[in-house]
């Protein structure tokens, strides 16, 4: 009996140490790291609803608003100013006015001068500013030559932006004011409101039209055209008989004309110097006696 005992407790132990050993491999196997997953994407951020700019979806998110990036037009005032030599200056004039209507332009001045050696003109035409160039091109077919010629720009671009930045500020201040008036009770108050309101809208209207002034001049060039006859026009005329004789003529009138105002002077000046000349002539009378 003891010996039967003694022979069993190893084989307990062993089958004790082969389920101790079965049991704790699904357990090993339960804590066996695995490989790294790729982290969430966290949730996109909603849009504000006041955001004015849309959503850009090659970026993959939303376009800041940088103030000054935006796009400024510039504004040029382009002068030109033009001589032109032609055979006929009136008929000249009539085709630099046709040239403004034909380029949607027009005549701002037209001046014709006639003088003994020929006649001279001068025209100002407005042009759109992208014809500038155009409208110069066409002037010097007109002309037989074209001794002078210039060109100017002025970039107001600058101006143009601090008269807007001006204009709001006054417009704002203008709204300020408006709300003060409606708040105010008694009659003193609103007198003053209303007196700084009146000086704020003669600003504002000083101000857009200086900005209308700037935007009209920019959008349709100025050019000059000054026309004179040519050379063999303006030369002197050949002599002539019955041209001396007309000369003549008028310089004799002319001297009876003259001669007729300096009698008709004397005359109504009589009074003046008879007097004198009688006095005169008494005392001489009576020195030589």
């Amino acid at each position: 009996m003891n010996k039967l005992f003694k022979l069993s407790i190893p084989v307990v132990l062993i089958l004790g140490l082969m389920l101790t050993t079965a049991c704790a491999a699904p357990g090993k196997m339960l804590t066996t790291p695995t490989e790294p997953t790729a982290p969430a994407m966290p949730a996109p951020v909603p849009r504000p609803p006041s955001a004015s700019v849309d959503f850009v979806e090659e970026g993959g998110g939303y376009p800041s608003e940088v103030p000054g990036e935006s796009t400024i037009e510039r504004k040029i005032i382009k002068t030109g100013y033009i001589t032109l030599e032609v055979e006929d200056v009136v008929e000249a004039m009539d085709e630099v006015a046709g040239v403004a209507g034909e380029l949607d332009g027009y005549v701002v001045s037209s001046n014709k001068y006639e003088h003994e050696r020929g006649i001279s003109g001068s025209v100002a035409i407005r042009v759109p500013a992208e014809s500038f160039e155009e409208a110069f091109e066409r002037l010097r077919l007109l002309a037989i030559n074209v001794p002078q010629e210039n060109t100017q720009a002025t970039d107001v671009t600058e101006e143009y932006v601090d008269l807007e930045a001006r204009l709001r500020n006054l417009e704002a201040t203008e709204a300020q004011y408006l709300a003060l008036l409606e708040k105010a009770t008694k009659v003193e108050e609103m007198l003053q409101v209303q007196q700084a309101l009146s000086n704020v809208r003669g600003q504002i209207e000083q101000i857009e039209g200086r900005m209308k002034y700037l935007e009209r001049t920019s959008d349709m060039s100025l050019i000059e055209v000054t026309l004179s006859q040519t050379k063999g026009l303006l030369a002197e005329p050949s002599w002539s008989a019955s041209d001396a004789v007309k000369s003549a003529v008028r310089g004799l009138t002319t001297f009876g004309r003259g001669l007729a105002t300096a009698l008709i002077w004397i005359g109504i000046f009589c009074w003046v110097w008879i007097p004198p000349l009688v006095i005169w002539l008494r005392r001489r009378r009576r020195a030589r006696g």
